[in-house]
């Protein structure tokens, strides 16, 4: 009998058990079908720039409690196009957007309208506007006012050569922002021009053939900085380091370090880390149907050898 009453006890012991787990999984099940899902896609993360901008919106995603899936399309247009096709097939709530290619994006952002999935695009603008929800970047034509307004300050004539990244409309501003303020004056000569598409070797690769063919050149624009370390490594083969000012687009920690080492000019410095953020707070709001702009400008600003030490080289601004 005293048997029977302990196999009773654990009995009920299971049921017990067995109820508060299924108390819990059901609870853990509402839990995770109420967690939003993300997704980014970036031209290309392996330029730091891109990978701080998703270090902003996972932030801000991840303090609300959901999740960001980030993907790496590594400058291939058509890698892109799978890649929100992806996240369409995902159901995520919303898309973050760097395009490789500000037209040839167009097809993925409409099958993602077509599904209702908010597009948020980041940095580089698409070229349809009307298939985004919101733009969050910095003032790109901004960026190359800056830097023409510097190398103005600092020489009266100057033989330019413009490295920039022709299917990227972020550099393309840079380049016509900075193109705008030299045509006001006379003296200064854009005599050379090559796309990098954004990276390291082909910037190098490019300059150091504008080097052998392009006599006399004293000025180097490069539309991001990665472009502009690509210039001062072909520099460096030269022996032309110091000789010739070198100017990018970015405020990467790498390029104030070459500030420092007087080895670069000047960067427009963006702030990767509070574009991603901003691009996070203006999905939320949108999918929280609040009212947001369609255009969400990020301040720049111009970091030289005379305020480098305001920002330091270990970190992004």
């Amino acid at each position: 009998m005293r048997d029977n009453k302990i196999i009773g006890v654990f009995i009920l012991i299971i049921m017990i058990s067995l109820s508060g787990l299924a108390i819990f999984l059901n609870v853990a099940k509402r839990m995770s079908s109420n967690r939003c899902v993300f997704g980014a896609s970036y031209m290309n993360l392996v330029n730091p720039f891109f990978s701080v901008v998703d270090d902003g919106i996972r932030e801000i995603i991840e303090a609300h409690g959901d999740k960001l899936i980030s993907y790496d399309a590594g400058n291939d247009q058509l890698k892109q196009i799978d890649q929100i096709q992806d996240f369409i097939d995902k159901k995520v709530s919303a898309i973050f957007l760097n395009p490789v290619d500000w037209h040839l994006i167009e097809p993925a952002l409409r099958a993602a309208k077509k599904a209702g999935i908010p597009i948020i695009n980041v940095d580089t603008p698409v070229y349809n506007q009307e298939l985004i929800d919101c733009l969050v970047m910095s003032d790109n034509y901004k960026a190359g006012q800056l830097i023409a307004m510097d190398l103005i300050r600092r020489k009266n004539h100057a033989r330019i050569a413009l490295i920039d990244h022709l299917s990227a409309k972020s550099a393309i501003d840079r380049a016509e922002g900075f193109k705008d303020i030299l045509q006001k004056h006379n003296n200064y000569n854009i005599v050379a021009r090559y796309s990098s598409d954004g990276n390291i070797e082909q910037a190098l690769s490019g300059m150091e053939s504008i080097l052998k063919d392009v006599p006399n050149i004293d000025v180097v624009f490069a539309t991001n900085d990665p472009s502009a370390m690509g210039v001062i490594a072909a520099l460096e083969s030269a022996n032309l380091v110091g000789k010739v000012l070198v100017y990018g687009v970015d405020g990467a920690p790498y390029a104030k370090k070459m500030i420092f080492e007087s080895k670069m000019t000047a960067t427009a410095a963006q702030s990767p880390v509070e574009i991603g953020r901003t691009a996070a707070e203006m999905a939320y709001k949108f999918l929280q149907g609040k009212n947001i702009d369609k255009n969400v400008l990020v301040p720049i600003f111009l970091i030289n050898k005379e305020n480098v030490a305001n920002y330091g080289s270990s970190n992004w601004q």
